[in-house]
């Protein structure tokens, strides 16, 4: 009988959600742990698994319904060389880097024990993540892990629409996961993660993607057992920060940072009435892996703008790269985070440690604002250079000096002259920057203001 009750209660014990265990942190505590990633403002995202050798898109083993390994046993990223690629990402701008350890197709990119579906079963032999991990630590970068929820390998994942095998009926989902137990795959999860958390050393970021609860045939938090799964991250590791795609959204301590991806913010996201910790994830081009045909490639200024326009807005940004299955960036990527790099040596000052700016300055047009609120100082950035005269609407008596940011050179500024017949009121709250002509050999210039 005591056995039976013992039992009722371990039973009834492992029902109770876990976000008090979640949330044992105050507010306070929260932004100080997260004030690095806050400060960052720009990192690198790395997807990059077997798909690199088809070359078509990180979900071609979804689009084309492949059953069958022969990449696997294919792959041998000869020129993988970290070094490069840290300082590629260090020379960029980037502050911290988050690698895809295993995406949706389930291949894993370390020497786990609990699969032979990883990267020392392969001609290469070698666990990537540890290399990764000792290089990009090495130039003084952050590092994160993405580990995918979904597994399209395991034998134990039961099959969703998301999966390579999702059959047209009802009966098809019956007949394919007769066998499987996402009991088991849930345990899986948790000793793949246990070993990413304790095997590399000290983990800053861990990506945990993704879930899909509506709808017919999706999955949640009950299928990742999300709070336990959580809880476990953060005792291992209690400094890291955490995305939000656990369908926890709801609990106390539950994520950290909400994930845009794909697209800009039209402001800075909210919940509950309350701005949130955010950072948008987003592509070269339309694909994530290494896509060698897909030519919608966004151009050096549209990558500037868009990490510009993400700190406006009080966000970071996570700019992807997916590798060459040789272990190269693709020259594209190659040429526009030399361009972002080069701008950034002479720009950065708006970018780390900025956020959104006061209600008290408004935006001009075709500009964007950043704002370091520990120097007081304004960042106009100039996405179309003006011919010689910028006019600040509002600044008026708020502004004491201002240069051009990339050279320190002066830009003076004065007062609208007095139209007493139109405006007059209005003038007096503007300010006028007196601009060269010819605009400054810099991609998108920008222009500093010390506030009074």
């Amino acid at each position: 009988m005591r056995i039976l009750k013992a039992i009722t209660i371990i039973i009834f014990l492992s029902t109770i959600p876990l976000s008090a265990q979640l949330s044992n942190e105050t507010p306070a505590q929260k932004e100080e742990r997260m004030q690095w990633w806050t400060d960052a403002r720009f990192g690198m995202f790395i997807h990059w698994g077997l798909y690199a050798l088809p070359a078509r898109h990180e979900w071609v083993k979804r689009h084309e319904r492949i059953t069958n390994e022969k990449y696997f046993k294919l792959f041998n990223p000869d020129l993988f060389t970290p070094r490069d690629w840290a300082k590629m990402a260090k020379n960029a701008g980037m502050k911290y880097a988050v690698i895809t350890s295993k995406h949706h197709e389930g291949f894993c990119l370390f020497d786990s024990k609990f699969t032979d579906y990883k990267v020392v079963n392969t001609p290469y032999g070698k666990d990537l993540i540890k290399q990764w991990v000792d290089a990009f630590r090495a130039e003084g970068l952050k590092v994160g892990f993405y580990y995918s929820l979904l597994d399209w390998h395991h034998p134990d994942y039961t099959i969703d629409r998301n999966h390579p095998q999702s059959p047209a009926t009802e009966e098809g989902y019956k007949r394919l996961n007769k066998n499987r137990d996402m009991k088991k795959y849930r345990k899986y999860i948790k000793n793949q993660v246990k070993e990413l958390l304790t095997n590399y050393g000290k983990i800053d970021i861990i990506w945990l993607d993704y879930s899909f609860p509506s709808g017919s045939h999706g999955k949640g938090r009950i299928d990742w057992d999300s709070e336990n799964l959580l809880a476990m991250v953060r005792k291992l590791q209690p400094e890291i920060i955490v995305n939000d795609r656990l369908d926890l959204l709801d609990v106390e301590g539950g994520w950290d940072f909400t994930t845009p991806e794909q697209y800009k913010v039209s402001q800075w996201p909210e919940r509950d009435g309350k701005q949130i910790p955010w950072e948008t994830c987003q592509t070269f081009s339309g694909s994530w892996g290494y896509y060698r045909d897909e030519m919608t490639w966004k151009s050096p200024h549209q990558l500037l703008e868009l990490l510009i326009e993400s700190v406006s807005k009080g966000g970071n940004l996570l700019l992807n790269v997916g590798p060459t299955a040789r272990g190269m960036f693709d020259y594209r990527a190659q040429e526009r985070l030399k361009v972002m790099g080069d701008w950034m040596i002479l720009n950065n000052c708006s970018i780390y440690n900025c956020t959104q700016a006061p209600e008290n300055f408004p935006k001009p047009d075709n500009c964007l604002l950043t704002y370091n609120p520990k120097t007081n100082r304004l960042y106009v950035h100039l996405l179309n250079y003006p011919m010689g005269r910028l006019t600040l609407k509002g600044f008026g008596g708020k502004v004491q000096y201002a240069q051009f940011l990339h050279d320190a050179s002066e830009i003076k500024f004065g007062k609208p002259r007095r139209n007493i017949t139109h405006q007059e009121k209005m003038q007096e709250e503007d300010i006028i920057l007196l601009l060269p002509v010819v605009k400054p050999k810099v991609e998108i210039i920008v222009i500093e203001l010390y506030l009074e």
